[in-house]
Order: structure tokens, then sequence, then C-alpha cells
């Protein structure tokens, strides 16, 4: 992966993290997610977040479930908004 790819992938995923609430649906996610990377793909959004599952693993944070959780989901929705919508 290019620099550049990982230094927004990275970017994504803290804002995934920050976010991220109990209870979110993936389209909220990404939705809320593309109001600050308007840019993003729904596939880049869910590598973002299994990124934030990461770094929250080596944290030792108590988000790691659900992170993991709303990833999976993020990863297994449609994605019902067009690139060109967002």
């Amino acid at each position: 992966m290019k620099d550049n790819a990982m230094a927004e992938m990275a970017r994504i995923a803290e804002t995934v993290d920050r976010l991220a609430r109990p209870k979110m649906k993936p389209k909220e996610l990404i939705t809320a997610v593309r109001r600050e990377h308007p840019n993003a793909s729904k596939k880049e959004i869910t590598r973002a977040a299994f990124y934030a599952v990461i770094l929250a693993s080596e944290q030792k944070s108590e988000r790691v479930s659900e992170l993991h959780d709303l990833a999976v989901q993020t990863r297994n929705s449609p994605d019902e908004t067009r690139l060109d919508d967002h």
C-alpha cells in the first residue's frame, strides 16, 4: 500500500474510532465518515474500520469488540450510496 493511501486510511480510521457508537448501523457510519472524508468509498471506510480495530487492540481499548462488530457489519452491508452521491 502506498504511503499516501496508508496515511489516508489512518485518518479515516481515526474518524471511524471517534464517530462509532454502540448499535450504530453501517449506513450511519458510512454517512458520518463521508461528511469528513467525502471521497472515501465504502471499501476504504471498511478497511479503515478494521484498522481502527487493530489500533484499539494494540492500545488494549475496551472498544475492540464494538469496533469489530461495526466493521464486520459495514463490510457485509450493501452500499446503497452511489459513489457520486458523497
